[in-house]
């Protein structure tokens, strides 16, 4: 059920196009990554599944440009958590069932449909 709430998400957020494999492409190994969810208490919640495409095999310069992930720093919580106790605003903790980081690709990238999930 967890790989199915994955994959129902990426098809709904059109992550990717369905196409026939080049000749010459790297296609990218693809895999699941599952881990359990537990609530404050540290109880078990759920299980969890991410569809991830492992890149170990990828030369750069050829099948990528450069990396970059978006990462919160912590020096920027605790100025947000300062200016909000500074200001008496109320805090909100938000668990997010599916996030997805909105980007434009510069490369074609290939990648092997999900384990369990081929068209």
């Amino acid at each position: 059920m967890a790989m199915k709430d994955e994959h129902d998400a990426l098809i709904e957020n059109k992550t990717w196009e369905l196409v026939p494999r080049s000749s010459n492409a790297n296609v990218i190994r693809s895999l699941w990554i599952f881990r359990h969810k537990k609530k404050s208490d540290g109880s078990f919640e759920r299980y969890k599944a991410r569809f991830i495409g492992n890149g170990a095999n990828q030369q750069s310069g050829i099948d990528y440009g450069e990396t970059f992930s978006p990462v919160v720093k912590p020096a920027t919580i605790h100025m947000i958590l300062s200016i909000a106790l500074s200001k008496s605003w109320c805090l909100h903790q938000l668990d997010v069932k599916n996030t997805f980081l909105h980007g434009n690709l510069d490369e074609t990238v290939y990648m092997h449909q999900p384990p369990g999930f081929r068209h």
